[in-house]
């Protein structure tokens, strides 16, 4: 599964920078779950326009890199479901530093947040829980990239990933699948 992550990691990086899209892989998988776990639908395009404005300054996507967009949105969702939690968040390979590998999971936090709070600005709904793991990650977005190279410096990293990762799911399985927002002129009464 990592070797696959990291396949993909590489493969996004590329096709950002041929779009000309200043975001990293993981700034861009994070972002866009973000959106999908507060709630913004990956069926329709609904999210594509909001995702344009936050990561390439309103910019049309090229029909291709659209494309890619979608599988990469129908993905997360469907991983952010999964009753296996089988939803990773998109980052380097291990074989990168970890310094390059806690940047990007900082990175990714980061721009979760962002996307996040697209749609969801106030979480007196939430659960403890999760209004808990959302203070983490913004402790964890501000994570400063300075690590000695040692297995307790790994497992350390190991753990906030972990946590982002199980956080991002739980922020899916609260808010992500809640029915959309009624528009108030179809509920007013004559």
């Amino acid at each position: 599964m990592a070797d696959s992550m990291a396949g993909l990691f590489e493969q996004w990086e590329r096709w950002l920078a041929q779009e000309e899209v200043i975001l990293s892989a993981a700034e861009l998988h994070g972002m866009l779950t973000g959106l999908l776990a507060s709630g913004q639908r990956a069926a329709g395009k609904d999210w594509l326009p909001v995702l344009a404005d936050l990561a390439h300054d309103g910019n049309n996507f090229s029909p291709a890199f659209t494309s890619q967009l979608e599988l990469l949105a129908e993905h997360i969702r469907t991983d952010l479901g999964c009753a296996e939690l089988s939803f990773q968040p998109l980052l380097p390979s291990d074989d990168e530093s970890l310094v390059d590998r806690l940047v990007a999971v900082t990175e990714w936090t980061q721009c979760f947040l962002v996307g996040f709070g697209v749609n969801q600005q106030n979480l007196a709904k939430a659960s403890d829980d999760l209004r808990e793991g959302i203070q983490d990650m913004a402790e964890i977005a501000r994570l400063e990239p300075e690590a000695v190279e040692d297995e307790e410096s790994e497992r350390a990293l190991y753990e906030v990933i972990e946590y982002v990762r199980i956080t991002a799911i739980m922020c899916f399985g609260e808010l992500g699948q809640m029915p959309p927002p009624q528009s108030s002129a179809s509920s007013t009464i004559h």
